[in-house]
């Protein structure tokens, strides 16, 4: 095995993904209970203890709820950009001045045997980014919460093994649900949530042949399902000559608990 990963949450209620080599465990963003956590991890044999470090995406609850608790139960290293340091919600509380460590976008930084690359993505946060995981070898990247594309995210995407990409919602299902007004602008605009369509034309646009898994992640409960985002993502694909289920598995990313536990 050179890397793992698993989904321990993925969608607008919280999101904790697990991703480690050999010698080094991660998660990416913390926005469950601890509670919900620990026994996340416990589907994977796991606990707390087992953690090197987590990695933040942006300062939204539903990706930091459980930071703080996790990082003072486990003294476990945070990282996180200036921006989201600067704009944590008061619920994560304290995290020990050890703990806090600074990324910045476009720069790599090394955890043990593992490269990790933050690159920006347009989101309504206050400095929000995604995460590439490489041994030098395979490459795992997590990319949600993204308004729209740009080539900062499609350059960080290309050449991924495994990628978990945002596929929030349908947008005919935002424009006539029960949202109010302003949050259905916000999830539509530049600055808020990828499409199911928007999904696949990425894709189909970074799909290369190092690519073995794709994980849809960050649906809507309100304006998606996992069948329609499941269902428009491959058509886009298969329209362009990808084989879904052959060379390259897709699945959706559950909303709670480990369904898949995938080893490179």
């Amino acid at each position: 095995m050179r890397l793992e990963f698993a989904s321990i949450a993925s969608g607008s209620s919280g999101n904790c993904i697990y991703a480690a080599s050999g010698h080094t465990r991660l998660l990416i963003d913390a926005g469950l209970s601890g509670k919900r956590i620990e026994a996340g991890l416990g589907e994977l044999s796991l606990t707390g203890c087992d953690i090197d470090a987590m990695l933040v995406t942006h300062e939204h609850n539903d990706h930091v709820d459980g930071l703080g608790v996790m990082s003072r139960r486990y003294n476990i290293p945070v990282y996180a950009t200036e921006g989201t340091w600067a704009n944590m919600p008061e619920k994560v509380g304290k995290i020990n001045y050890g703990c806090r460590n600074t990324v910045y976008a476009g720069e790599t930084l090394i955890i043990n045997d593992l490269m990790i690359k933050p690159f920006a993505i347009p989101h309504d946060a206050a400095q929000p980014v995604g995460y590439t995981i490489t041994d030098g070898v395979e490459k795992i990247t997590v990319a949600t919460d993204i308004g729209h594309i740009t080539d900062e995210v499609k350059e960080n995407i290309n050449d991924s093994t495994i990628l978990l990409i945002e596929s929030n919602h349908d947008v005919d299902m935002v424009k006539k649900g029960p949202y109010p007004y302003y949050l259905k602008q916000r999830v539509l605009s530049d600055l808020g949530h990828l499409s199911n369509e928007n999904c696949g034309k990425m894709l189909r646009d970074t799909v290369s042949g190092k690519l073995k898994y794709i994980f849809l992640g960050h649906l809507s409960n309100e304006n998606n399902t996992p069948v329609l985002a499941f269902e428009t993502v491959k058509n886009t694909l298969e329209a362009e000559g990808a084989v879904i289920g052959g060379d390259i598995k897709m699945y959706v990313a559950p909303r709670y608990g480990v369904k898949r536990r995938i080893k490179i």
